[in-house]
C-alpha cells in the first residue's frame, strides 16, 4: 500500500511540475512576445491619409499612429488590385509564387476576353493554396493565438478561408471582396449576408463592428500573445457611410467650392484604346467624393478606437501595428473615388497611383517617429512581423525582407530589385504589365504594346518622362533583371485573342 501511494504522489508531482513548467513557459512567451495588430485598409489610395499629402480627407488618429511610428514613403502593394497583394502579405511571396495574379475569380472570368483585348491572359488561382505557410500558422508555432476579421478575398470556398488557414478565430473573412448588396443585404450596413459575421441591430455599421469585435477579442485574450489580422472593407465600393459624417463633408466641399468640372478628367487618349467601355472611364484629378471621405473617417475613427483601448490597457507599448493598403486607391472608373496625384492613375494601373501605398509600421516600445524612404513592400511583412515575434526570424521560403533591423537604426542594405507582373486587363483600363523598380528607377514592360518606359522616380514621381530612349544602358540593366526574374518564377504566357479588333493602338 505504501509503495503504491508512493507511486501516485510521484506521478501528481511529476504531473504538477509539468503543468508548472507549461505555465512558466506560456508566461516567457507571453512576456518577450508583442502582440502584433496587422490593419489591411482596401483600395486606400497613398495620399488618401493627411500625413501623406491629403488636404481634403480628415485622419488624425492615423497621422498620430505614422508620426509615432516609421512611416514609408515608397512602400508598395505587390499587385495593383487586392486578391494577389493579400495573398503576398499572408505569405511573403510575391503574386507570380501563389499563383495568385488577379483578384479572384479575375475579369478573364467576369467579363471575358473584349474585341479591344489583344490578348487573351492567363488563368489565375482561385484560391490560396493550404499548402502555403501563412503568417499564422508561422506565429502559432512560436505560441501565438490568431484572429481573423474583416475582408479575406482568398478562397472560393470555406475550405480556403481564414479558419483553415492558420487563424483560431475568423469573422468575416470569406470569398467575398466587398459587402454584399443582394437578397436582403444592405452593405456596410446590417444585415451583412456574411456567413462569417451574425448580423447586428439593423443598421449596424460594418467598420465599428469589425472594431468592436477586435476589442472584444483583445479584452479576452489573456494567456498568449495575440496576432490579430483586421482587414477593414473600407474603403471598397460601393460607397456607403454614416449620414452625419457625410454631411461633414459635403458642407467642407461646398464651403472650399468644388465642382465635379474641378474633379475629372473624361477625355483622355486612353480612355479610347483601354479594355472595355471607354463611356465608364473618368480620372479623378481632385478629391472631394463627401462619401468616401466619410468612409475614410470611419476607418480613422476605428483605428483611433483600437489604438485608445490599447493605451487605456497599457498594452499599446508592447504591440507591434503594422497598417498597409493592398493597393492605391481607385481613380479612373467605377466612380472613380478618389485621386492619386502626383501619383499617375490609380488601382489597376502598374504605374505608382496602383501600386504604391502607405504603410506604417509602429515598433513596440516605440517612442518617436521616423520617416523612411528606402523602397520596400508587402512581401516584408511578413518577415518583418517575424522578426519582432520572439525575435525569430525562422520561417519558410519567401521573397520578402525583414525590416526589423532598419526600423531599429541598422544601416540601409544594399539596393534590392522590386518586382510586379500582372498579365491581366484591369476594370480600371490597365494593360496587363511587369515592372520592376531599382533605386530610384522604374521599368515597366507594357505587355499589350511590348513597349518599355523608363521613370527617375526621385525627380518625376508622377511618370511623366519616359527615359528609355535617353538611358539606354540603365534601360537594359532593368530589363535583363526583369526578364530574368519572369523566367525563373513564371511560365504562363499571353495568347493572341482571335476577336482583336486590330484597332491601332500605337
Amino acid at each position: 500500500m505504501k509503495v503504491i501511494n508512493q507511486i501516485i504522489f510521484g506521478a501528481l508531482t511529476l504531473l504538477f511540475l509539468n503543468s508548472c513548467a507549461e505555465k512558466k513557459t506560456v508566461s516567457a512567451i507571453k512576456e518577450t512576445s508583442p502582440n502584433v495588430i496587422f490593419i489591411i485598409a482596401d483600395d486606400l489610395g497613398y495620399t488618401d491619409l493627411g500625413v501623406y499629402g491629403s488636404s481634403f480627407y480628415e485622419t488624425p488618429n492615423i497621422d498620430q499612429l505614422a508620426n509615432n511610428s516609421v512611416r514609408f514613403t515608397n512602400g508598395y502593394a505587390n499587385c495593383p488590385v487586392c486578391s494577389p497583394s493579400r495573398a503576398s502579405f499572408q505569405t511573403g511571396k510575391y503574386p507570380v509564387n501563389t499563383g495568385i495574379t488577379d483578384w479572384i475569380k479575375g475579369r478573364k472570368v467576369d467579363v471575358g476576353a473584349t474585341p479591344n483585348d489583344r490578348w487573351v491572359v492567363p488563368d489565375t488561382e482561385y484560391d490560396m493554396k493550404l499548402s502555403e505557410i501563412t503568417i499564422a500558422e508561422a506565429l502559432k508555432g512560436k505560441g501565438y493565438n490568431t484572429a481573423f476579421l474583416g475582408k479575406w478575398h482568398l478562397g472560393e470556398t470555406e475550405a480556403f478561408w481564414p479558419e483553415n488557414q492558420g487563424y483560431d478565430v475568423n469573422i468575416g473573412g470569406w470569398s467575398s471582396g466587398g459587402p454584399q448588396h443582394s437578397k436582403g443585404s444592405n452593405g456596410y450596413f446590417s444585415p451583412y449576408g456574411n456567413p462569417r459575421l451574425k448580423d447586428g441591430p439593423v443598421g449596424e455599421y460594418l467598420p465599428e463592428r469589425l472594431t468592436n469585435e477586435a476589442i472584444s477579442l483583445l479584452k479576452s485574450n489573456t494567456d498568449k500573445p495575440i496576432f490579430m489580422c483586421l482587414s477593414y472593407y473600407l474603403v471598397h465600393t460601393k460607397l456607403q457611410a454614416k449620414e452625419d459624417d457625410t454631411a461633414i463633408f459635403k458642407q467642407k466641399r461646398e464651403k472650399l467650392g468644388i465642382t465635379e468640372d474641378q474633379e475629372f478628367v473624361k477625355s483622355l487618349p486612353w480612355m479610347e484604346t483601354a479594355s472595355g467601355n471607354s463611356k465608364n472611364y473618368r480620372e479623378r484629378i481632385k478629391q472631394g467624393n463627401p462619401t468616401y471621405s466619410a468612409m475614410i473617417k470611419a476607418l480613422d475613427d476605428n483605428v483611433g478606437r483600437l489604438i485608445n483601448h490599447l493605451k487605456l490597457t497599457g498594452t499599446y507599448d508592447n504591440t507591434l501595428i503594422v497598417f498597409i493598403s493592398d493597393n492605391g486607391g481607385l481613380s479612373t472608373a467605377e466612380g472613380s473615388s478618389t485621386s492619386n496625384l502626383p501619383l499617375a492613375k490609380g488601382k489597376g494601373w502598374i504605374y505608382e497611383g496602383g501600386i504604391r501605398v502607405p504603410l506604417i509600421i509602429k515598433p513596440p516600445q516605440s517612442k518617436k517617429g521616423n520617416v523612411m524612404n528606402i523602397p520596400v513592400s508587402g512581401v516584408d511583412i511578413f518577415p518583418t512581423i517575424m522578426g519582432y515575434a520572439n525575435n525569430s526570424t525562422t520561417i519558410s521560403v519567401i521573397d520578402g525582407m525583414n525590416l526589423k533591423p532598419l526600423i531599429e537604426g541598422a544601416k540601409e542594405p544594399k539596393e534590392r530589385p522590386i518586382f510586379w507582373h500582372y498579365p491581366h486587363y484591369a476594370n480600371q483600363g490597365g494593360n496587363p504589365a511587369s515592372a520592376i523598380r531599382l533605386g530610384d528607377f522604374k521599368l515597366i514592360h507594357d505587355l499589350e504594346l511590348d513597349k518599355y518606359e523608363l521613370y527617375n522616380l526621385k525627380s518625376d514621381v508622377g511618370e511623366t518622362k519616359n527615359l528609355v530612349a535617353t538611358l539606354p544602358e540603365k534601360t537594359a540593366v532593368l530589363k535583363k533583371l526583369l526578364n530574368e526574374w519572369l523566367a525563373k518564377s513564371y511560365t504562363k504566357t499571353l495568347e493572341p485573342n482571335p476577336t482583336w479588333n486590330r484597332g491601332d493602338f500605337k
